[in-house]
């Protein structure tokens, strides 16, 4: 990520830092990998150790389906209906391993607290919705379409604009970052990246609260969930500076790559995680071979398993998806399109379809509490007979 910087700061790190109502403002660091990673270094009122009482909450249990890890699955995500209609309590579990999880939540209700995730990175992508993500490093304004990068250990509460929330959550134990070969040594997005700085988005405004009194943050870890009381408002930063922080980056943002004949997943990468990578569908235009077949080839899956969230109800190689729906192909079961999408491809000259794809290289559970909205007969789909 690129260095920002908001707010006041003084001009050398580690330095006395006058507050103009008396004392001295507290550095507070926050990073990633020890003191190895990326690192921002914030200036507070007061300091963020000042806790008035620590109590768990609730654990967070999600079960696996026993079924069989070889099926091809199809879950209508968007039919699940939550117990919750906070954008914390109300996040409905799909598929999970020890690298990364993934759930889908259809917000309402405001939190009346910061949520800090202690246990990975989050990408909340926006299916649907606006409003403000706010934070210790400030406010940022995010749309539909937007992948929500929040690292770890970043308290944020998300305010709501105009109309529906449906947000799909992938958090990752592991650090969340964009790919290696779209960036030269130092950091900055080569010419052959999908996207670059200009399309990253980050906090643009600091509102400061320099408010006592007690304040709730709701903690994830250890697969549970922690109040944590503070005694003072924690948006009570005045300044900081570095390259850790949140932010946004739209799918409408991300420009496909396209070839004169198929182009395979890869070049789709928006994110790396540990273990696992997001890719984006998008808008293009197919391949302009004359004798190309856009549609996806039959592939297998060796060493990987994949996940399709399709953000519109429209897919170029799938046939009985919908808005809102999640496939999963698992490793071991090769998978393509679906009987007359290979044929059909040809000669056509863009496709519609919106997507986040995620590919683990552990084998992923599935969650319970997605079996309500399965497709039974999805992995038999491959079987129709096309009339000639």
């Amino acid at each position: 990520m690129r260095y920002h910087t908001l707010g006041n700061v003084p001009r050398k790190r580690h330095t006395v830092f006058p507050n103009p109502k008396g004392g001295i403002h507290h550095e507070h660091l926050m990073g990633n990998l020890g003191f190895a990673g990326l690192s921002s270094l914030l200036y507070t009122i007061r300091p963020p150790t000042r806790v008035v009482s620590v109590r768990r909450l609730l654990d967070l249990t999600w079960e696996a389906d026993s079924g069989s890890s070889l099926l091809l699955r199809h879950f209508r995500a968007h039919r699940l209906s939550p117990d919750s209609l906070s954008p914390v309590f109300g996040r409905l579990p799909l598929l999970y391993n020890s690298d990364v999880a993934l759930s889908i939540a259809f917000p309402s209700v405001e939190d009346d607290f910061f949520y800090r995730n202690a246990m990975g990175d989050e990408v909340v992508f926006v299916t649907e919705g606006e409003g403000v993500l706010s934070s210790q490093f400030g406010d940022l304004p995010y749309r539909a379409g937007d992948y929500l990068v929040i690292p770890r250990g970043i308290f944020y509460r998300l305010r709501f604009g105009g109309g529906r929330q449906i947000h799909f959550v992938i958090e990752s134990t592991g650090f969340v970052r964009t790919p290696e070969r779209y960036r030269n040594s130092c950091g900055q997005f080569l010419e052959h990246s999908p996207f670059c700085e200009r399309d990253i988005r980050v906090p643009e405004s600091l509102p400061v609260h320099d408010e006592a009194g007690e304040f709730r943050l709701i903690v994830k870890k250890g697969n549970s969930l922690h109040e944590v009381v503070l005694d003072h408002h924690p948006q009570d930063a005045v300044g900081w500076d570095g390259t850790y922080y949140p932010f946004a980056l739209n799918i409408g943002d991300f420009e496909p790559i396209v070839g004169r004949l198929h182009q395979p997943p890869p070049v789709h990468q928006t994110f790396a995680g540990d273990g696992f990578v997001v890719c984006s569908f998008v808008p293009r235009l197919y391949d302009f071979h004359p004798r190309a077949i856009p549609a996806p080839y039959n592939h297998s899956n060796v060493m990987s398993d994949e996940v399709l969230y399709y953000a519109s109800s429209e897919f170029m190689s799938r046939k009985g998806i919908e808005y809102g729906s999640v496939t999963l192909h698992p490793d071991g079961m090769p998978h393509g399109p679906h009987p007359g999408k290979y044929e059909e491809s040809v000669g056509k000259k863009e496709t519609k379809e919106l997507a986040v794809m995620v590919d683990t290289f552990r084998p992923l559970l599935v969650a319970k509490a997605a079996l309500p909205v399965e497709d039974p007969d999805y992995h038999r789909s491959w079987l129709e007979i096309r009339e000639e």
